[in-house]
């Protein structure tokens, strides 16, 4: 069974079990869904299936960081998520908002979110560790090295694993030093983040090392590319980013029995599925042999007993 830091973030619900993030990207050109959830009554009613399907938080995202992606303008950024984090927030979803830059980060607590997801983990923005310690929100700093069309020509390591844990140590540092408190800070590797795809089956086989920076660590592999590679037809052509949730799946069971804190993923009703399958792998395996086969189903390992909070909840 995992033992490490605590599998939750101060501020944010605490359920016996990885978390869920659903992803909802406002933008008209994302890697899996570019432009279905544009429109902002699309991108609400979606939200809204996503909690119902059982995400924990909805993380709102208004630009692409597909490879080669173009950047959206601030404004173009903020007229996106702005309208679907006020809405959301105002039906007391939590929302976790996905951005680079400070200023919509500032602009999205402002409207109702409670977390700030980035992706460039501090290096994109030098006013974001200072935005977001002064807010006292929680923080998910991904690994990162360069924005997307250049992302790719970013994938030298001397060992992926040791790289990316030196270079997430660093940031990290810097978002101590800033102000962050660190019982509000998780870690993401970056998978899909200047890495190959046999790079981020490195990445997601060590997540012993970066639970050894002491900190929650999120895990967002949902129907990228090193699945597509992996799930190939025989002629190589790679299988469609909708057609690898069973495969998103997979990984998600193995993140949450890993110890991951929170999984981020575009279909939600089978993560939440498996994140509760995991949790409850993991606490039969951390009965003592001798231990009686008592009828453990009858706490599930997100029921109130077993130490959660009811969706939509703040813990204090």
């Amino acid at each position: 069974m995992y033992v490490g830091p605590p599998r939750h973030l101060a501020g944010l619900p605490q359920p016996a079990r990885a978390l869920v993030m659903g992803v909802l990207n406002v933008t008209p050109d994302s890697f899996s869904d570019g432009g279905r959830w544009a429109d902002t009554d699309a991108a609400l009613a979606h939200g809204r299936r996503l909690v119902a399907e059982g995400a924990d938080l909805v993380d709102v995202g208004g630009e692409s960081t597909r490879p080669g992606a173009t950047r959206p303008s601030v404004q173009e950024e903020l007229d996106r998520v702005l309208p679907v984090i006020t809405r959301l927030a105002a039906e007391d979803v939590l929302v976790s908002v996905d951005t680079m830059r400070a200023e919509v980060a500032a602009a999205a607590l402002d409207a109702g979110a409670v977390l700030v997801n980035d992706v460039s983990g501090g290096r994109a923005d030098p006013d974001m560790f200072g935005t977001v310690a002064g807010a006292g929100a929680p923080y998910v700093l991904m690994h990162w090295r360069a924005h997307s069309a250049a992302m790719q020509q970013q994938t030298d390591y001397t060992d992926v694993v040791e790289d990316v844990a030196t270079e997430l140590a660093d940031q990290l540092a810097l978002a101590l030093a800033a102000g962050i408190a660190p019982e509000r800070i998780a870690l993401d590797p970056g998978i899909g983040f200047s890495k190959t795809a046999d790079q981020n089956w490195d990445v997601l086989a060590a997540t012993e090392r970066y639970h050894a920076l002491g900190h929650p660590l999120l895990v967002a592999a949902s129907r990228k590319r090193f699945l597509g590679t992996l799930l190939a037809d025989a002629d190589g052509t790679l299988r469609p980013p909708v057609d690898r949730d069973d495969a998103t799946t997979a990984t998600t069971a193995l993140a949450a029995v890993a110890g991951a804190w929170c999984i981020r993923a575009h279909a939600v009703r089978p993560t939440a599925d498996a994140v509760r399958v995991a949790a409850r792998w993991a606490r039969q395996a951390a009965r003592p042999p001798t231990a009686d086969s008592q009828p453990a189903d009858s706490q599930p390992a997100d029921s109130p007993a077993a130490g959660s909070q009811p969706a939509g909840s703040v813990a204090p």
